[in-house]
């Protein structure tokens, strides 16, 4: 179908915006959008563009950085676990005291040996 017939035909229709109207607003050369989107499209690939041009260039600061982060994901994983160990024996801690209150209630206690 014909430019000039998809117009007639969309003419025809003025309730709606046909495809053909709302395609050639958008690819309009003083479109706004169209000038945002493709900056930003342009800007995308551009930054893309540079950061593989970096990795390309200097490798061996790619491999320092990974190699940071891993020592730093390590390092991160052994504080956690560290302030979870903490945190547990507080837990136990508390519950102990809890225990021994309880059976000093009831008249009963733990046999404490003392050097």
């Amino acid at each position: 179908m014909s430019v000039e017939k998809m117009t007639k035909v969309e003419e025809k229709q003025p309730h709606s915006m046909g495809f053909l109207s709302l395609l050639l607003t958008l690819t309009h050369p003083f479109n706004p959008h169209l000038c945002t989107w493709s900056r930003w499209r342009n800007s995308h690939t551009h930054c893309l563009w540079q950061m593989t041009l970096g990795q390309r260039r200097n490798p061996y600061a790619t491999l320092r950085m990974q190699d940071t982060m891993v020592q730093e994901l390590a390092l991160a994983k052994k504080q956690l676990l560290m302030v979870r160990q903490a945190a547990l024996h507080q837990l136990f801690e508390k519950e102990h005291q809890q225990y021994q209150q309880e059976l000093n209630q009831m008249g009963k206690a733990f046999y404490i040996e003392r050097f």
